[in-house]
């Protein structure tokens, strides 16, 4: 049996039947779901159940609050958690699944605007409904023509078309996504700060330091660098690459003075800089390693190229 041919002809079944969608009264749709005071509630029970919480979950993270009630549950007292100030999207590929059409009336009763999702146009849901986006499909990817799938796929499609044309509609932009994302990368790009990476405790020596106190002095600061500062300034940079360079040079003593094998003025960048933009500059110019400073240039932390990745800043 040939598998790989059969997910070709699943996919291109879907595919087709995708193309083929009727998008009339996506503008009504839109404009209900913009108009909404409240929230945009979305139910449906099996499998239309499931898309459902999925749009829901997708409205919600752009820009238009939603929430999923089953319709079993609505008839035992969730009823009260929708309001005149909500819209509803009923999903039922029949339009007659007998728990949702039991809420129908409750729902009217409110005049609360009604969104039918439904492939029958003359179903009850469709006929109870102030708009119906059409999920009709002429075959089922199931070789018994039975399962829901074409279908399925058809409303996840026509959830994410309202959630795309709202998003457009109130102009949402990467940022807004990102606020409601904190913690997913663009979330990170977006409002991570060094300030929010950096870290405060770091170690510091004086100029007159032996190059055997400024080791032990990175050693137990573990972060491979050791600063020295000048009135909150910091003057020169001691790194493991620094002093792995004076070990290989001929005059190379423990004793001798540690800035004398430091780098002098050292990059800094500014703690309100974005951790994303702070990777780059660090990655352009090939440092592992900076000093953090304040807009009046004194050294507040210090950030560690490690400490961006770890933190998943991209």
């Amino acid at each position: 049996m040939d598998f790989k041919k059969i997910a070709r002809e699943v996919i291109e079944i879907e595919a087709n039947e995708l193309l083929k969608a009727d998008v009339e009264g996506i503008e009504k749709a839109v404009e209900i779901a913009f108009n909404t005071k409240g929230k945009v509630i979305i139910t449906g029970v099996g499998k239309s159940g499931l898309i459902g919480s999925k749009i829901a979950a997708t409205l919600a993270s752009t820009g238009t609050p939603s929430f999923f009630i089953h319709p079993t549950e609505a008839l035992h007292g969730d009823l009260g958690m929708i309001t005149k100030d909500d819209s509803v999207v009923a999903i039922s590929y029949s339009g007659d699944s007998e728990e949702l059409i039991k809420i129908l009336p409750h729902i009217k009763r409110f005049e609360v605007p009604l969104i039918a999702m439904t492939g029958k146009k003359d179903s009850t849901l469709a006929r109870y409904a102030d708009v119906v986006l059409n999920i009709h499909v002429d075959k089922e990817a199931c070789p018994l023509n039975i399962a829901p799938t074409s279908s399925t796929t058809l409303t996840l499609a026509m959830g994410d078309a309202l959630a795309v044309c709202l998003m457009k509609k109130r102009n949402f932009t990467k940022e807004d996504f990102a606020s409601f994302h904190p913690g997913g990368s663009l979330g990170k790009k977006l409002f991570v700060k060094v300030k929010d990476l950096m870290k405060k405790d770091f170690p510091i020596v004086n100029d007159n330091v032996s190059l055997k106190e400024a080791i032990i002095a990175m050693t137990e600061g573990k972060l491979g660098h050791v600063l020295f500062m000048n009135n909150n300034r910091v003057k020169a940079i001691l790194s493991d690459g620094d002093l792995r360079r004076a070990m290989m040079s001929e005059d190379f003593d423990l004793n001798k003075n540690a800035l004398s094998f430091a780098t002098l003025n050292p990059k800094t960048i500014k703690e309100d800089m974005l951790a994303s933009d702070a990777l780059k500059f660090m990655e352009d110019n090939k440092i592992q390693f900076l000093p953090v400073v304040d807009e009046n240039e004194n050294v507040v932390g210090v950030i560690h190229l490690h400490h961006l990745v770890e933190a998943g800043v991209k």
